[in-house]
C-alpha cells in the first residue's frame, strides 16, 4: 500500500472503460496517485503478451474514447481482488479478445509495482493457434504483430516503455528435469515402502509449484516470475503414479538417468534454459555436458516449502 500521500480511488467517468454485462466489478476504478496521475484497477490491473510463435504477438488497437486511446497494447485490464496474475491477464483477454485459456501456457509474470498500483504482464506462448475476436467494445481492431514491427505502431505509453525489457525475455524459455528417484531417496520419510506412493506425493507437490510458478532468484534469470516446463522421470516401481496437470511425466522404461540425460538433451536442442535437478554427481555431470545447469535435490525442497 502506498505510504507516501493520498491515493484516491474514481468509478469511471462516462465514456471509460466499464464491462459491457452485469454489474461493475470493485476492481474497476481509477486509482488516482498523488501527482493525480490516473491508473485504471482498483487492485492493480493485468495483461497478456500472447505469444504465437508463427505470428507474432497480439495486440490490441485501443478504441478512440478509452484511456491511451488510438494505440496499440496488450488485452488486459483491472483485476479482481485477490485475483492472481496469471488468472486476471487470462480472463481479461478472454473477455476482450476472445482467447481461449487452454491455448495459452504461462511462460514468465513481469511486475510493474508502484506501491500504490500495480500492473502484471503475463507472457504466455501459444500452444493451440487461435484467431482473436473483438468481445468487447474497447478495440477497434486485434491483430497478430510480427515481434520485429511491433516498435512502428503507436504503442500504449505503458507497453511502449516495457516492450524492450519484455522483449529481451521472449528468448529464454525455461525447463525443469526432475530425477524423481533421487528426491524422493533424499528424505527418509519411509519411501522404499510404497515407492509408487512417494513419487505421487512429490508429483503433486511439484504441481503446486509449476501453478504458483518459481522466482527468478531460484533460477538465476532475469527478475520475472517464471513458469518452466516440467519434466518430472520416474522409474521402477514409482512408473505407476499418476500423471499431473502442468508436469510432463516420463515413465523410464530402462535407466532413469538416461532417460533424464536424454530429456535435458532434447530440450536444450529445442532451446530451452534446461535446469536438471539431481543430486546425483555422475548424472550431473551427464547433465552438465548436455547444456544443463543443475541442482541438488534439496534446492527443490526449498522450492517446494
Amino acid at each position: 500500500m502506498w505510504q507516501g500521500g493520498r491515493v484516491t480511488i474514481s468509478p469511471p467517468a462516462p465514456g471509460e472503460p466499464r464491462r459491457p454485462h452485469g454489474p461493475r466489478d470493485p476492481g474497476d476504478a481509477w486509482v488516482v496517485a498523488p501527482d493525480g496521475t490516473r491508473y485504471w484497477g482498483r487492485f492493480g490491473a493485468a495483461g497478456l503478451l500472447a505469444l504465437d510463435p508463427q505470428r507474432g504477438v497480439l495486440l490490441q488497437h485501443r478504441v478512440t474514447w478509452s484511456h491511451f486511446g488510438d494505440t496499440w497494447g496488450l488485452p488486459g485490464g483491472a483485476r479482481h481482488e485477490g485475483e492472481s496474475a496469471v488468472h486476471g491477464a487470462l480472463r481479461e483477454a478472454t473477455e476482450e479478445a476472445g482467447v481461449p485459456q487452454p491455448a495459452i501456457r504461462p511462460r514468465l509474470v513481469s511486475l510493474l509495482d508502484l506501491g500504490y498500483w500495480s500492473y502484471a504482464t503475463l507472457v504466455g506462448d501459444v500452444t493451440e493457434p487461435f484467431e482473436p475476436t473483438i468481445s468487447d467494445p474497447e478495440s477497434h481492431e486485434l491483430a497478430w504483430v510480427p515481434i520485429d514491427d511491433i516498435e512502428d505502431r503507436p504503442l500504449h505509453p505503458g507497453f511502449a516503455a516495457s516492450w524492450e525489457y519484455l522483449r529481451t525475455a521472449l528468448d529464454i524459455r525455461p525447463a525443469i528435469v526432475v530425477d524423481a528417484a533421487n528426491v524422493v531417496g533424499s528424505v527418509p520419510d519411509g519411501w522404499w515402502k510404497d515407492r509408487a506412493g512417494a513419487a505421487q506425493r512429490l508429483l503433486e507437490r511439484i504441481g503446486v509449484l509449476a501453478a504458483k510458478g518459481v522466482s527468478a532468484a531460484a533460477l538465476e534469470l532475469a527478475e520475472h516470475r517464471w513458469f518452466p516446463e516440467w519434466v518430472v522421470v520416474v522409474e521402477g516401481r514409482a512408473r505407476s503414479a499418476t500423471a499431473i496437470d502442468g508436469l510432463d511425466v516420463v515413465r523410464a522404461e530402462a535407466s532413469g538417468d538416461d532417460a533424464i540425460a536424454a530429456e535435458a538433451e532434447r530440450l536444450a536442442r529445442d532451446g530451452r534454459t534446461v535446469t536438471v535437478v539431481t543430486s546425483d554427481r555422475g548424472l550431473a555431470e551427464r547433465a552438465g555436458r548436455a547444456g544443463a545447469a543443475v541442482r541438488g535435490a534439496r534446492w527443490l525442497l526449498e522450492q517446494l516449502d
